[in-house]
């Protein structure tokens, strides 16, 4: 079983993020259903999410959004459904409530994840009929601004939406911790809103950098879509070393020339291989890298991904289990650092690149209430040394690794004897991860901060919470450092590394150990990226405030990217720090704990790593 806290007090500075809609008796909220014909059907909602009057019929969506500013939120099926085409018309909402987003979550919080989540599908539960099936999601389709699935959703009227939506508000009270669930999925839900907006303003990018560049590193093109110079070169020299012919692109190929050799290697992964003895390593690893270029981000990426001088890939929030954003196609959350450099502002404006520092390591703090942590995470400057200074005798490197160990689940040899040094100082912070593991291993559910859920392991007998306190927090799990890796549930659905192929367990393993590690890093990374969707969520609304016309154009787990004019980079730069704190008492309440960011204004992406 697992601690109780008490739970938060709504947050009374920023109310309109931190109180349900059904609570604020000052926001106006309405729903609206698209009609085939590019109509709408709409009406005003009360607390408990009924209709406050009667259904309207207009005849164009877009006018009919645009003719009621005085609406705070609108609620609706589905977000990627309706926002583009508001967008497409000019027109941007203030917030919404995404039906279909909501269902998932609170699916997951009830220990159902896997279930189908379409509108159409919460209505059928709420009858007791079949249910169902969601329709599979499309194929990326470059350039695409249509709706994320096809074929179309099963019809479901506005009279309907409003009975499932009346259910979730109650099922949000269902919810052990029903403010922060509602939190959740309203973040969630701007989360949304935000995706679809940098879907259709996109990431600057040059074309002919981004030629230039290729060209650089692999060489000329040949005729008929080959390899390019510089590749055919290290494949040449792969060979040579070999002393026969070798495909350094099929790995079958390569292990092969590796054991012929007498050299046994059960993969061609980087680590693996790096410290093998023999003159077919060095141009083997140069190949992997550019190969992996050419294939991921080469010639035909560009043209398939960039137009008029945008990079627009689909992000789709919370696309991993933890809540951590994916994209459909493109590959945005892999970009080599070589490659940004083709990712430039428009002439007059810049790119505000921010980085969170340390994030998890800070949640941690957070959500663990572990007083000696807080204290820490609150001071200005690094936080691994401040806990080195503290139970590391200074030593910065071994107080990281304690941290990210415990975190991680990295408890072995030198790991396990940091982690001891760690627990003495950190003793709630340490127990926090440590009880989320236990859980996991267990079979349980475990929970984020604001309630994401992690499922139960497969054939688990029961749905039972796992012990997270809610005044005191647990860590994140698989990978080995703070953004990703390993493990991570983190980076495109498109592709991943190599590296990231080397230990992945998944959050339904029936290996029990497998799973503890996952729930230890879920709660924080999951945590993290519920706070991330508070702190875009908080600085879109700012920047709206301020009437900038500055952009949100980039999102990866702890990194943003706004483009703006020259003049406003100041104000966005400190409209980032606001973002930050706000989302910190909003998520966590007042605590010691601070998150800031490193901020660049560039004029390319590259320039700000």
């Amino acid at each position: 079983m697992g601690h109780r806290g008490a739970s938060r007090t709504p947050n009374r500075r920023h109310p309109e993020l931190s109180v349900p809609p059904a609570t604020i008796g000052t926001m106006t909220r309405w729903a609206l259903e698209a009609t085939e014909d590019g109509g709408a059907r709409l009406v005003a909602l009360t607390a408990d999410g009924h209709a406050d009057g009667e259904i309207r019929q207009e005849p164009d969506l877009v006018a009919a959004v645009r003719s009621r500013p005085e609406v705070t939120r609108w609620v609706w099926r589905s977000t990627f459904g309706v926002y583009p085409r508001l967008l497409a018309a000019g027109v941007r909402v203030e917030r919404c409530y995404d039906i279909e987003d909501a269902e998932s979550l609170l699916l997951a919080h009830e220990g159902r994840l896997g279930e189908p989540r379409s509108a159409a599908a919460a209505l059928a539960r709420l009858r007791g009929g079949p249910v169902p099936p969601d329709p599979p999601q499309r194929a990326a389709e470059p350039g695409s601004q249509s709706s994320l699935f096809e074929p179309g959703p099963v019809p479901v009227s506005l009279e309907e939406l409003l009975q499932v939506y009346a259910d979730q508000l109650k099922r949000h009270d269902a919810a052990e911790h029903p403010g922060r669930m509602r939190l959740l999925t309203a973040a969630e839900s701007a989360g949304m809103l935000i995706a679809c907006e940098m879907n259709r303003s996109g990431l600057p990018w040059s074309a002919e950098v981004h030629r230039e560049v290729l060209t650089e590193l692999l060489g000329e093109r040949y005729a008929g879509g080959g390899e390019p110079r510089r590749l055919a070169e290290l494949a040449d020299e792969v060979s040579a070393a070999f002393g026969r012919r070798v495909r350094p692109d099929l790995p079958a190929d390569v292990i092969k020339a590796f054991a012929q050799a007498g050299i046994r290697v059960k993969s061609t992964r980087r680590w693996e291989i790096e410290s093998v003895d023999h003159p077919a390593v060095e141009p083997l690893l140069a190949y992997k890298k550019l190969y992996r270029i050419w294939v991921a981000h080469g010639w035909s990426w560009l043209q398939d991904w960039v137009r008029e001088g945008r990079f627009r890939p689909e992000y789709l929030p919370g696309g991993t289990v933890t809540g951590r954003w994916v994209t459909n196609g493109g590959g945005a959350l892999q970009i080599p650092k070589v490659i940004r450099r083709a990712a430039v502002a428009d002439p007059g404006w810049k790119l505000v690149v921010a980085d969170a520092d340390q994030m998890e390591p800070r949640v941690l703090a957070a959500i663990s209430r572990d007083p000696g942590l807080m204290e820490v995470a609150g001071r200005p400057g690094d936080l691994y040394q401040a806990v080195s200074d503290r139970a590391f005798s200074g030593d910065r490197e071994m107080a990281k690794l304690a941290v990210l160990g415990a975190v991680y689940g990295q408890t072995s040899g030198d790991g396990l004897k940091n982690l001891a040094l760690l627990r003495r100082r950190f003793p709630r912070a340490v127990a926090y991860v440590d009880d989320a593991a236990r859980a996991g291993e267990e079979g349980r559910l475990v929970r984020t901060w604001l309630g994401r859920t992690c499922p139960p392991a497969a054939g688990a007998g029961e749905a039972e919470e796992a012990g997270i306190p809610q005044e005191a927090p647990e860590p994140p799990g698989p990978g080995p450092g703070p953004a990703s890796g390993p493990g991570s549930a983190s980076g495109s659905a498109s592709a991943s590394s190599e590296e990231d192929e080397a230990w992945v367990p998944g959050y339904a393993s029936t290996n029990s150990r497998a799973r503890g590690r996952f729930t230890r890093n879920f709660v924080v990374q999951g945590s993290a990226a519920d706070w991330a969707l508070l702190m875009m969520a908080a600085l879109r609304q700012s920047m709206s405030a301020a009437k900038l016309a500055a952009e949100l154009v980039f999102f990866q787990h702890d990194e943003v990217i706004v483009h703006c004019p020259e003049a406003e980079a100041p104000a966005v730069v400190e409209a980032i720090r606001e973002a930050a704190q706000r989302a910190n008492v909003i998520a966590f309440g007042e605590t010691p704990v601070r998150f800031p960011f490193s901020t660049a204004v560039v004029s390319c992406y590259a320039e700000a790593k």
